[in-house]
């Protein structure tokens, strides 16, 4: 055991599973189970498990167990960025008052800040995972940028959220802190991945590192509220009713506060091919405002709206530049990384973001 109150992936056992499913109110003695890796997470590793009970005891049939990578780096990484003690946290803390949907949690506990940690929770099975390489149609993007009301709305400005310390750094020199991470993995990257950009591309993902007013180091916002930081197709569980796509949201290592529309705009703007994002971007950010305003939201208007979502293009920046290169490098991670550059960077020219450069 790690020392702590919960096992390692390698150490869960039927009894413990059989604990925590009682703790959630089922009547359930595992008696063996089968564990299979899914997924293709940078810093943590997912488990489905799937459990034999015994005679006269029930359960549901599977569920998801997550810890962290068993690569050295993307653990350190895990560390440093708070990763492991957000995702924690947010199922402890935060997931019972919003409106978001997520997965049922049946289980979070870490070691300090990591890395050991577990949280298992609610396999969403036969819903299935987006993929951020394929991008997405205009209607599931819709669905996944109206699902971020549940997460804004309650949370729109709330003072009070500034008292739970590990949702956000307030220091200023955090800030200071961003912006040389991202100049120091610059060069890094452009090396790695500018073969897969156009010039233009590889040249506004260079500018952002010394542009003064970069939104992306820029100073904490008026308006604010939670932001999940990471919404993109990778971390959506995606299911198709009849009339409807229903998306759950996974993956909360990133949660912090910051400028709500960074959200929309990272997810269009990773989410669809260029050329369909250009033609249904503005109908999908102005139904997202309208469920805003009657969510209760009302000291937002379009302009503002629009206006912030412009500014919000520059939030994949961060992620693609800095987490590429912090984690633990593969095939698919790499044309995954690629794919996100160029589409945020052709997000942030088409947009004329340049403008918030100077």
């Amino acid at each position: 055991m790690t020392g702590s109150e919960f096992p390692t992936a390698n150490e869960v056992s039927p009894e413990w599973l059989t604990a925590q499913l009682r703790r959630a109110g089922y009547d359930s003695q595992v008696v063996d189970f089968r564990a299979e890796q899914i997924g293709t997470g940078q810093i943590g590793k997912c488990l489905r498990y799937t459990f034999e009970y015994a005679e006269g005891s029930s359960g549901p049939k599977t569920l998801i167990g997550k810890f962290p990578s068993d690569d050295p780096v993307s653990r350190a990484t895990g560390v440093a960025l708070q990763n492991f003690l957000k995702e924690v946290s947010f199922y402890r803390e935060l997931q019972p008052r919003l409106g978001i949907r997520t997965p049922r949690c049946y289980c979070a506990e870490i070691d300090g800040e990591g890395p050991d940690f577990v949280v298992l929770m609610e396999d969403l099975a036969p819903a299935v995972q987006g993929d951020q390489l394929a991008g997405c149609t205009p209607a599931v993007a819709a669905a996944a940028v109206n699902e971020l009301v549940g997460l804004h709305a309650p949370s729109w400005c709330d003072e009070e959220l500034h008292d739970l310390k590990w949702l956000r750094d307030p220091d200023a020199g955090a800030r200071d802190a961003l912006r040389d991470m991202y100049a120091a993995q610059l060069p890094g990257f452009l090396d790695r991945y500018a073969h897969g950009l156009g010039k233009d591309e590889a040249a506004i993902i260079a500018r952002v590192a010394e542009a003064p007013g970069a939104p992306l180091f820029a100073d904490f916002p008026q308006t604010f509220s939670l932001v999940h930081v990471d919404y993109r197709l990778d971390n959506l569980m995606i299911a198709h009713t009849a009339d409807a796509y229903q998306v759950t949201v996974v993956d909360w290592q990133s949660i912090t506060l910051g400028p709500p529309l960074n959200d929309v705009a990272y997810f269009l703007g990773a989410g669809l091919l260029p050329e369909v994002r250009a033609l249904e971007e503005g109908r999908i950010v102005r139904g997202y405002h309208e469920r805003l305003v009657a969510a209760g939201v009302d000291d937002f208007d379009w302009d503002e709206c629009w206006h912030a979502y412009r500014r919000g293009v520059f939030a994949g920046f961060g992620v693609t530049v800095i987490a590429s290169m912090l984690v633990q490098r593969t095939e698919r991670g790499d044309q995954m990384f690629t794919a996100m550059a160029q589409r945020h960077a052709r997000h942030a020219l088409d947009l004329g973001g340049d403008e918030f450069l100077v």
